[in-house]
């Protein structure tokens, strides 16, 4: 992987922590059930992004 790759990379990581505490900050806010099961499942699945982010390196 070259250098600009692997900033890509730490640059997507960082963007994926940061999506995924601002989706369970707002889950724990929210009171619709409905709403707060959606925005959960964004959260879960920022985890998933970052996952396979950190898999590539």
């Amino acid at each position: 992987m070259t250098e600009k790759e692997l900033l890509y990379v730490e640059d997507a990581l960082g963007h994926e922590k940061y999506f995924q505490s601002k989706c369970s900050e707002t889950a724990a806010q929210i009171t619709d059930p409905e709403l707060k099961n959606c925005i959960e499942q964004l959260t879960q699945k920022h985890q998933e992004i970052f996952r396979s982010f950190y898999n590539l390196l």
